[in-house]
């Protein structure tokens, strides 16, 4: 039997329209709404130090108003530290962060700075927030995460997305598919997000051991041209159709993991 395959839509890009001017407008807690309607089963948001997007307030309001899971997406900072166990989400996601970078460069080096993450996981956990880490699709950053405590590890997909060459992207693939199974054999949970679209979300979805995905930057420009719900509900279909095509071929491999544009 498949697994269901979850989708977070990560809304932080609505909030950098808004920021770009001030104002209120666009809302994002709004857009987080219109989201859940389209399809998505939870919402994930990015507090960055700078607060370049989402805002301390959208935290407090996305907490009040939303009726889905909030995945708060956080470096391991002792002042995100503190407002995720202020608030309390669902769920909290250690990326690593840089003040000069655009969005997210890489997975977070789990082995390189374990003595410092030792703290925020153990205290996100104690607090009943499920823990994950965003990490590269590589098994050593797996285990890793697992000696840290955590339950959930989110595998990267960028370099599979911005790969060159059908070469390139089916060998990116292949990493992908062995971290999600070597993630299931040491009992963690697997999910995986960053520049997925509908071009590259169909191979990713058919991965049977990966049972969630988070994706916001490509829904949120998509809306531009067609409306937030229909780009959702669209990825809702390619991730759905990707899941079951695999479940009945009894495969999540490299090769007949196919692409899933509705």
């Amino acid at each position: 039997m498949s697994r269901f395959l979850r989708l977070g839509v990560n809304i932080d890009h609505v909030a950098t329209v808004r920021n770009a001017r001030g104002g209120t407008h666009p809302d994002p807690v709004r857009a987080a709404k219109l989201a859940i309607e389209a399809g998505a089963d939870g919402i994930t948001a990015h507090l960055r130090e700078d607060r370049r997007h989402i805002v301390d307030r959208d935290i407090e309001r996305l907490m009040a108003e939303i009726d889905r899971p909030l995945n708060f997406e956080m470096a391991a900072t002792d002042e995100m530290l503190d407002i995720a166990l202020r608030h309390k989400p669902h769920a909290a996601c250690l990326v690593p962060e840089k003040r000069t970078e655009v969005t997210t460069e890489g997975g977070l080096d789990v082995i390189g700075q374990y003595d410092h993450l030792i703290r925020p996981v153990g205290d996100l956990g104690a607090a009943g927030i499920r823990v994950s880490l965003f990490i590269d699709p590589e098994p050593a950053q797996l285990d890793a995460a697992k000696r840290l405590g955590a339950p959930v590890v989110e595998l990267h997909t960028g370099a599979y997305c911005d790969a060159h060459s059908p070469a390139e992207r089916e060998a990116e693939l292949a990493r992908i598919v062995r971290a999600a199974a070597h993630a299931e054999a040491i009992g963690l949970e697997c999910h995986a997000g960053h520049g997925l679209s509908y071009d590259t979300v169909g191979p990713v979805a058919a991965i049977p051991t990966i049972v969630e995905l988070n994706i916001g930057h490509f829904l949120i420009g998509e809306a531009i041209f067609v409306g937030l719900t229909n780009s959702i509900a669209r990825m809702r279909k390619a991730m759905d159709t990707a899941r079951a095509a695999a479940s009945q071929a009894g495969t999540g491999s490299v090769s007949q993991a196919g692409t899933a544009s509705a």
